[in-house]
């Protein structure tokens, strides 16, 4: 079982490149580095697990980034 997570997570995280949106494809690696955090802990691989919660951090950090902003309607001209 735990080989198939560590595959899991390789195969998800190739798929993410696959993906036409930015934020699409950061959510994807986001979800693989989950996956390596979980391999990583069953393993007690704490160098994995970190490097992994470094990543997903970043890849959800810039896919919020990525994301179309909600913006407000201009304030209206006085005259």
């Amino acid at each position: 079982m735990l080989p198939s997570i560590g595959w899991l997570a390789t195969a998800v995280f190739s798929a993410s490149y696959f993906f036409g949106s930015a934020a699409t494809l950061r959510r994807i690696q986001a979800s693989a580095a989950c996956l390596w955090i979980a391999y990583g802990v069953t393993l007690r691989a704490w160098p994995v697990v970190a490097a992994n919660v470094i990543v997903a951090i970043a890849a959800l950090a810039s896919a919020a980034s990525a994301s179309p902003a909600r913006t407000e309607a201009p304030p209206s001209a006085s005259s």
